[in-house]
């Protein structure tokens, strides 16, 4: 879960009082979340403050992405044509499977022994 604060500034991000290169060291995850400040042409124009827990650090990343884009929609009502045709809107449906009764976890079952 990401909360994102947006201000008008010079293009700096920090995730958890951290500066996101180093919250999110690879550079593919420092890609997802760039993606919707690059795709508006507005890397430079704001400072982002994120506050993000829970999940590990792909979902994270993913979390604040669309954290950013929901708040470039708000920001200019045009940018929600550029962000939808890419999926930076949607969330993502999947969710864990419960455990079922009888079961160790949610489809493995306990171990069975003949003797």
């Amino acid at each position: 879960m990401a909360r994102v604060y947006v201000s008008e500034g010079t293009g700096n991000i920090t995730v958890n009082k951290k500066e996101f290169t180093t919250y999110f060291p690879t550079a593919t995850l420092q890609y997802k979340v760039m993606q919707p400040l690059s795709m508006t042409e507005n890397a430079s124009n704001f400072d982002v403050k994120v506050n993000v827990y829970g999940g590990g650090t792909t979902g994270q990343a993913e979390a604040v992405r669309m954290a950013i884009a929901r708040a470039m929609c708000e920001v200019e009502v045009e940018n929600r044509a550029i962000l939808k045709p890419e999926g930076l809107l949607t969330r993502d449906p999947r969710m864990v499977e419960r455990k079922k009764f009888g079961q160790k976890k949610a489809r493995k079952r306990f171990q069975f022994s003949k003797r």
